[in-house]
């Protein structure tokens, strides 16, 4: 996009320390959060764990955090002026240039990035980040870059990349502060136009490209469309898809769920491309399984509209397995997240069963027992269990199973004796209850879909 200008530079830090290798030196943070008088000690105290988690999976480790109550955000610096102060104290120590003369060594290393729990104007970041001499990261930016780590596909890299620009936009005249004189020349190439400046030349470029990416999602979303309505025609399939909160345990329950090797890490947002594999042993009808991308609380609105199109495997199943980490202390309020995002992608009428995973995390087994009466007597309908034991697998996969066939219909079919060849084109189809041998032929007694059983009926003799 822009060459030298401050696009660039605003990602300029960011963008260069995401390319080092994290075995190269130990990266800290430090993090910092408002609380606002409508919000609960839990609450605020879940958020900043989440910001910590959402940091280790950025390759930060934070050494500190500072916390201020107060009724709204310092309109000029997030934070007050004297946690202001006290953060650059910090900062300043940390690298070794204590209060003392001679203190030069470091206590824990260079402080690379201010971490905030909120998303903040472009002007109280850049105030921040002149003020304690540190990189300012928001909550949304920090996620941002998460995202853009891990995207795969065409698809996520183009919708990440929308989602960046639409953050940058708006930030691009303090990054044009930031950088001086020198962040704001060009090269003299760039279509600059009569009385337009560089700031606006820059958010002229990203709406171009904005819409250029669009056209490229609504091109992939139509062959997408395309090959599923290809792969559904060629066989009869029922579509289940994982949902839940990040680090939730979705991609271990894939995996344990359909027998294939899929990504398992303990971070959040492992997983942003849709996974789908077929639920394994394959049943009657046979069962897609996909793995979303988690949700979290605050996910910036940006990311939930460029994700559309990986959610739409949500929207396209016919179940979902609503996947909670029953260890979590605030699995509550994951839940509530879990529901609120569905809702705004318009999921919130598809049926659902709640699969409180990992409960074997809990504690002992008395523990265990003690969460799992809770769970139940609060949610009669859901599931306890955890996804690395292979007995509790094989229920929720019978459970699954059992949901696809409430309606398959049951038929005998009389399969003359001159057109046993047949016979795998009706394993394939159906679920075979009972065969028996008679003198005209084999007898089928099976359960299948209507459809399936009405073109049976077609080419074979049912038996009523």
């Amino acid at each position: 996009m822009a060459s030298s200008g401050s696009i660039s530079t605003y990602c300029r830090p960011t963008r260069a320390r995401m390319q080092k290798d994290l075995a190269d030196k130990p990266r800290y943070a430090i993090a910092a959060s408002v609380q606002l008088p409508n919000v609960s000690d839990a609450e605020f105290e879940a958020s900043l764990a989440e910001l910590r988690e959402l940091a280790k999976t950025l390759g930060y480790q934070v050494v500190h955090t500072f916390v201020q109550k107060r009724g709204g955000f310092d309109t000029t610096g997030y934070l007050g002026v004297g946690k202001r102060q006290e953060i650059r104290d910090f900062v300043s120590a940390q690298a070794g240039f204590d209060a003392a003369p001679n203190a030069t060594v470091p206590r824990t290393g260079e402080i690379e990035a201010l971490l905030v729990d909120h998303e903040i104007s472009p002007s109280q970041a850049r105030n921040l980040e002149l003020e304690t001499g540190c990189e300012v990261m928001d909550r949304t930016m920090v996620i941002l870059e998460i995202f853009h780590r891990n995207a795969r596909s065409r698809a996520a890299k183009a919708q990440v990349e929308i989602a960046r620009l639409g953050y940058m936009a708006p930030r691009l005249r303090e990054a044009a502060k930031l950088a001086g004189p020198q962040g704001r020349q060009r090269s003299g190439v760039g279509g600059r136009g009569a009385g337009e400046s560089h700031t606006e030349l820059d958010r002229r470029k990203i709406r171009d490209r904005i819409a250029e990416l669009q056209l490229e999602i609504v091109a992939m979303e139509a062959e997408r469309k395309t090959q599923r309505a290809r792969r559904q025609g060629r066989q009869s399939l029922a579509n289940v898809a994982l949902v839940g909160y990040t680090n939730a345990g979705k991609s271990t329950l894939m995996r344990a769920l359909t027998g294939s090797e899929v990504l398992v890490a303990n971070k959040l947002f492992a997983t942003l491309d849709t996974t789908v594999r077929t639920l394994y042993p394959e049943s009657v009808p046979r069962v897609l399984v996909s793995d979303t991308v988690g949700f979290i609380k605050n996910l910036p609105h940006g990311l939930v509209a460029s994700f559309k199109s990986t959610l739409d495997e949500a929207l396209d199943a016919a179940l979902l397995l609503h996947v909670i980490d029953a260890s979590d202390p605030g699995f509550e309020r994951q839940l509530e997240v879990t529901d609120k995002v569905l809702e705004e992608i318009d999921a919130q009428d598809i049926p659902r069963i709640r699969v409180f995973n990992k409960i074997d995390h809990v504690g002992d087994a008395e523990a265990q027992a003690e969460c799992e009466a809770a769970l139940r007597a609060k949610y009669p309908d859901c599931i306890v269990m955890s996804a690395r034991r292979p007995d509790e697998v094989a229920k929720l996969r019978q459970t699954i199973v059992a949901f696809f066939q409430r309606d398959l219909v049951e038929a005998e079919l009389l399969l003359p004796w001159s057109a046993q060849q047949l016979r795998k084109e009706i394993y394939a189809n159906c679920q075979v209850l009972e065969e028996r041998a008679e003198d005209e032929g084999a007898v089928f007694r099976l359960r299948g879909e209507r459809d399936v059983v009405e073109r049976l009926r077609e080419r074979f003799l049912l038996v009523d």
